[in-house]
């Protein structure tokens, strides 16, 4: 007999073989189908609550899943696809989890008759990229010259994506609004540039855009309600310093041997203030933005003086507001003197408004109004949350489009012609290829498919009549959500950057082929908390 020979730690978990790849595909299934009703205009919201009880309703692919802490290793994969799909282009974090789960579910039938999985691999890999070859064909250049004509496309991209979210119906209102705040950025887009403000109360459309910035106001002490409410053309510094009284640290000590070498000590203190201050408003500061506190005697002081201060101003406010007015965050008030124009920021006025219950500053007529402020209203928190999430998507769409101008029409038309074209070239060749890049090709069919499905239509009968215009070469048709039917959705205005779809297809892909070359997992079991040596060596145990 031979002898046992143990390798692993005991309690390890090892499954091998075909059953393992079978098991994979089951567990990515069932993460596409916690998500496959939220796809296209007519999916539903999901409500999810987490381990603190706080709700989050929201229908975007990579939110849900991130919230939905799976722990199943294989599974995890497709939450990293959407994630690298939101971070990469904004949308499509849906599309590109049932792209990933149709591909394996139609692959199953081969795992099951015994191919290996190598080959399955080398025939997805040749088909994706069959599959960008073709949309880089298709996708239409619109490179205009014409200002007005080349917003009108961002414009259709940014409602494109909006019309599968919460705020489907105000979809022209907003995408108006992400289209001017895209547009107000310099050439690299920075995405922190646009900064999101959320103020509940109100209806969606009392949400505003502010060409500038805009913040909450800060804590302020008493003397703050008698500096003025607006301001012309201040010059205004912003400032990394404490404008106030430290108080000593604990363990600091001081002997003194009478009251007199106290009361330096006092004087000290507030005279380093006082320069402080002093130096401000003799450079002719009107504005004083401080990411550090600003204490009662500094917002007293500046009150006599008709200055405006806010201590404890957010980073990524004061780096906004930086540029937009211009000038530098200082550290040090020394040498600051009217001649330091470079160092101070200035905007044509900033004024204090009422929005809701909330106070906000608002710096509006910026010189070098690089960024944009978005003030969102609504009513409940989570509903105001999710319209900061489809915002996102369609900021992030809008960007691509800026740099990418090649798009393609949405509502499953480029699909449909992608899986056409797969089936085709599928004929052409020989061996078992044959086969499996023909279910490549069906995999497409599931966008159209879930879109017809969530809108309550018969899926069969249309994607019959898809079929049929593709075959007559109408590449545009997609579904009509509207009048339950086919139509061109290019011409319907339905487009969507050609890079979206590029990206979603090549991660489905790339994630397909991982869990199928994935035959074994092996789980170590969680360590029984041993002593470690040091402790050991300290008599801890």
């Amino acid at each position: 007999m031979q002898p046992m020979i143990i390798i692993l730690k005991e309690g390890t978990d090892s499954s091998q073989g075909k059953s393992q790849i079978l098991s994979n595909i089951s567990a990515c299934q069932a993460v596409a189908e916690a998500i496959r009703t939220t796809l296209g205009p007519r999916g539903m919201d999901k409500l999810i609550v987490d381990n603190r009880g706080k709700p989050t309703i929201s229908n975007d692919g990579a939110t849900i899943l991130k919230l939905l802490e799976i722990v199943h290793p294989a599974a995890r994969t497709l939450v990293d696809i959407a994630k690298s799909q939101d971070a990469e282009v904004g949308d499509g974090t849906t599309s590109v989890v049932l792209l990933t789960a149709e591909i394996l579910k139609n692959t199953k039938t081969f795992i099951e008759d015994g191919m290996h999985s190598t080959i399955i691999i080398r025939a997805i890999r040749k088909a994706t990229a069959l599959t960008i070859k073709k949309i880089k064909e298709i996708a239409v250049n619109i490179k205009s010259n014409d200002a007005e004509e080349h917003r009108a496309l961002l414009e259709k991209c940014a409602c494109t994506t909006l019309s599968s979210k919460l705020i489907a119906r105000q979809r022209d209102f907003f995408a108006k609004m992400v289209v001017d705040a895209v547009l107000m950025l310099d050439e690299l887009l920075p995405l922190n540039m646009i900064g999101i403000k959320k103020v509940t109360g109100g209806s969606l459309e009392d949400s505003r855009l502010i060409a500038g910035v805009a913040f909450k106001k800060t804590f302020s002490y008493a003397g703050f309600e008698m500096q003025r409410k607006k301001y012309l053309k201040p010059i205004i510094a912003l400032l990394n310093i404490e404008l106030e009284l430290k108080a000593e640290r604990d363990n600091a000590e001081i002997r003194l041997d009478n009251v007199d070498e106290y009361q330096k000590i006092v004087d000290a203190e507030w005279s380093i203030l006082y320069n402080k201050l002093e130096k401000l408003y003799k450079a002719g500061v009107k504005v004083v933005l401080s990411k550090l506190p600003i204490g009662d005697v500094a917002t007293q002081y500046f009150a006599d003086r008709e200055m405006f201060c806010a201590g404890r101003v957010q980073e990524d406010d004061l780096k906004r507001t930086q540029k937009a007015c211009g000038g530098t965050i200082i550290t040090t008030v020394e040498n600051l003197h009217e001649q330091s124009q470079h160092v101070f920021g200035t905007c044509d006025i900033l004024e204090e408004v009422q929005i809701g219950s909330e106070r906000y500053n608002f710096f509006t007529g910026c010189p070098k109004a690089q960024t944009a402020t978005m003030i969102l209203r609504g009513g409940a928190e989570q509903f105001i949350d999710e319209v900061e999430r489809s915002l996102h998507d369609a900021i992030m769409i809008v960007r691509r489009a800026v740099k990418n101008d090649s798009i393609v029409a949405g509502g499953g038309a480029i699909e449909m012609a992608l899986s056409r074209t797969l089936r085709d070239y599928s004929r052409t060749i020989p061996g078992k290829e044959q086969l499996i890049i023909a279910a490549y090709a069906k995999a497409f069919e599931v966008i159209p498919r879930q879109l017809c499905e969530n809108a309550g239509f018969d899926a069969t009968n249309i994607l019959n009549k898809l079929r049929q215009k593709h075959f007559e070469n109408h590449i545009w048709f997609g579904v009509d959500i509207i009048h339950e039917d086919v139509h061109d959705n290019f011409t319907a205005a339905v487009w969507e950057p050609a890079v979206v779809k590029i990206n979603a297809i090549t991660a489905a892909s790339e994630a397909a082929c991982l869990i199928l070359s994935v035959d074994e997992t092996i789980k170590v079991p969680k360590s029984s908390a041993e002593p470690s040596n040091a402790a050991k060596a300290m008599n801890m145990t």
